[in-house]
């Protein structure tokens, strides 16, 4: 399955994920510049992304956990959420992301 992710310069790159590996995963090891320190306890909020518009709707609801990290992202918005935290499914075939800002 396919996941679309922009990076910080506005390049998008079309990369292949594995069912169950989240999306964090699947950027990490395509070597896009996501840091993810944590490597996905959702303990930090490195691996914050921008869900498209068209996909927020359709991923489950962050957890108050993750909602707590995202209060460490920078620019964080209302389609903000952790990579760490979306598990690739085949319902999430074509999901697009946009890496967020490392600092303002």
């Amino acid at each position: 399955m396919k996941l679309i992710v922009t990076d910080r310069t506005g390049n998008e790159h079309e990369l292949t994920a594995r069912d169950d590996w989240s999306a964090m995963e699947v950027i990490r090891d395509a070597n896009l510049p996501l840091s993810a320190e944590c490597g996905g306890a959702c303990a930090c909020a490195t691996c914050h992304v921008y869900v498209d518009e068209a996909w927020t709707e359709r991923l489950p609801a962050a957890q108050q956990q993750e909602i707590d990290m995202l209060d460490f992202g920078v620019a964080v918005q209302e389609n903000s959420r952790l990579s760490c935290q979306i598990k690739m499914t085949p319902e999430l075939e074509g999901l697009k992301v946009t890496l967020a800002p490392e600092s303002l």
